[in-house]
């Protein structure tokens, strides 16, 4: 099994800023591309922020510019710093990693368990 886990979420006011973090740990053999999701009421998940093993990134539009994904290697944690935070950014965050699996080698998806970011005054 993989446990990812996370951490950061809160209540903020409109332009305040917020840093979540995610740490994996468990059966992994490499880990292909680390990112944060969000949901809010009444919609569809959708993706924030990913970054590949290799670096690549890619962000929401909504996000572009306020929101900086960037991953610790040796700690296997990912980090989504958060800046000019609007009330449309409230949701419940949740960490996702693409992992091989050190027990068969295969690749599997994995989440956490999700954590609040609140924009509100």
């Amino acid at each position: 099994q993989v446990q990812l886990v996370e951490s950061g979420g809160g209540l903020v006011q409109p332009g305040g800023s917020l840093r979540l973090s995610c740490a994996a740990s468990g059966r992994i053999f490499s880990i292909n591309a680390m990112g944060w999701y969000r949901q809010a009421p009444g919609k569809e998940r959708e993706l924030v922020a990913a970054r590949t093993s290799g670096g690549s990134t890619n962000y929401a539009d909504s996000v572009k510019g306020r929101f900086t994904i960037s991953r610790d290697n040796a700690k296997i944690t990912v980090y989504l710093q958060m800046n000019s935070l609007k009330p449309e950014d409230t949701a419940v965050y949740y960490c996702n990693a693409e992992v091989r699996d050190s027990s068969d080698y295969t690749f599997r998806d994995y989440w956490g368990q999700g954590t609040q970011v609140t924009v509100s005054s």
